[in-house]
């Protein structure tokens, strides 16, 4: 697959990580700071919302390999997506808060869900080897967290004010998604599938994924360390205005954290490429516990040693986005245990969202428990919130990467045959993958 047609594909990631964005990081303080939705309330809502969103993933992803083509189903997904982050960011006045992020919710949920499962399943399927497979999510990553770092230091640049900054920002992201919908969607072409089109029952396309072990064991690991990041996910924005202390420096945190994410991309890439992805991907995790260790021991004034954190765990982070999805698209592309795509990235997604429920509906109510609330000065509710930040994370990425590492052999997909596009099951010919590797 030619490099034009890689970035096509990968484009698209961005203005959908942008929109991920403020979902998981700044609606929490958004809703507590700006409309007085307690952190019990909020954490409960945030967690109902996101497992159901989380229940239905799956389906949607076996369904979605019922259809005729991935194209018009990321399509499908687009305006429910956009229309809802409107509606997130910006409750009308007089509305109850929470009955009105109960809704917009809904609606932002079930489009992201349909355009991201059948977008990932639709590279799983172009993926005709590894190394392409791992390229192509790495690009997408690459591409997602230029997003991302777009979306955290937009609000900052609009506006002073928060919510203003982040409303100003929601309204620019509108026509980037819609030129990067364009771009991907007219200009990559669908793929020959791993299996033909489905028409078992959903309850049997769902049993066959979760049959398969070595699926079942990497969906473990990455439970383990999903929870590990976003339980600091949900709670960054507060622990650098409460414990460092320096609520005008987010958007440059932030910022740090994603840039060095994406420029390490490369570097996981290849170092995938040499020594496997499971192990790559457990010496990341290694790296991240190394230095995040060291967040707890943070106070006021500590921006420099919070901005190295920022970057080190950042490099950490290029290897969690790129390689478990490639290690996801290797099982699909398997000859011996094959897997369907759709049905694989529901159940995938699925976990995802109930990384980020249960962030959310443990994290945020065991702060309240333990006395903290939003603006908090003394000193124990600011350690509540630095060992829930910063040393809850630790315990469950240790496990994450021990069980990784146990099983990092076992997971890597057999050796392929020399051309997938002779099979129908990939699209790059042996020319263009020499070409990729050259």
């Amino acid at each position: 697959m030619r490099s034009a047609r890689l970035f096509a594909y990968g484009v698209l990631g961005a203005p959908l990580a942008a929109a991920a964005l403020p979902i998981y990081v700044h609606i929490p303080k958004l809703y507590a700071d700006s409309f007085g939705v307690s952190l019990t309330v909020l954490g409960i809502v945030l967690f109902a919302a996101r497992l159901l969103d989380a229940l239905v993933d799956p389906l949607i992803g076996a369904a979605s390999d019922r259809a005729r083509g991935r194209r018009r189903l990321v399509w499908m997904g687009l305006l429910p997506l956009a229309l809802g982050l409107l509606a997130l960011v910006r409750p009308p006045e007089g509305t109850d808060p929470v009955f009105w992020l109960i809704g917009a919710l809904a609606l932002v949920y079930a489009g992201y869900s349909i355009s991201t499962i059948n977008y990932y399943a639709w590279g799983a399927e172009l993926s005709a080897t590894p190394a392409l497979g791992t390229r192509l999510v790495a690009v997408r990553e690459g591409c997602a967290l230029v997003g991302v770092v777009a979306a955290s230091i937009a609000p900052g640049l609009l506006s002073p004010d928060a919510a203003q900054g982040l409303w100003q920002a929601v309204l620019y992201w509108l026509p980037l998604l819609a030129v990067s919908a364009v771009i991907t969607l007219f200009a990559v072409p669908e793929a020959s599938r791993v299996q033909p089109m489905r028409h078992e029952p959903l309850r049997a396309v769902l049993g066959e994924v979760l049959q398969n072990r070595r699926f079942r064991r990497l969906l473990a690991v990455f439970a383990l360390n999903g929870i590990a990041s976003a339980i600091p996910a949900t709670l960054v924005l507060f622990f650098i205005a409460d414990v460092l202390g320096a609520a005008e420096r987010e958007g440059l945190f932030l910022a740090l954290y994603f840039v060095a994410g994406v420029l390490a991309l490369p570097l996981w890439t290849r170092l995938s490429d040499r020594y496997g992805r499971a192990r790559s991907w457990a010496a990341s995790m290694v790296l991240a516990i190394s230095v995040f260790a060291w967040a707890f021991t943070l106070g006021p004034g500590d921006d420099t040693a919070f901005m190295l954190i920022c970057a080190a765990s950042g490099i950490a982070l290029g290897a969690d986005l790129a390689l478990p999805a490639a290690l996801v698209a290797g099982l699909v592309g398997r000859r011996d245990e094959p897997l369907s795509a759709g049905g694989s990235f529901g159940v995938w997604n699925f976990v995802t969202k109930m990384n980020l429920a249960l962030a959310a509906g443990l994290a945020l109510p065991l702060l309240g428990l333990l006395g903290y609330q939003p603006g908090a000065t003394d000193a124990d509710a600011r350690l509540a919130l630095a060992a829930v930040y910063g040393l809850v994370p630790l315990a469950l990425k240790a496990a994450a990467c021990v069980l990784l590492w146990r099983h990092a052999d076992w997971l890597e997909p057999e050796a392929e045959p020399e051309s997938k596009s002779e099979t129908g099951t990939g699209i790059a010919t042996d020319a263009e993958y020499g070409e990729l590797k050259s």
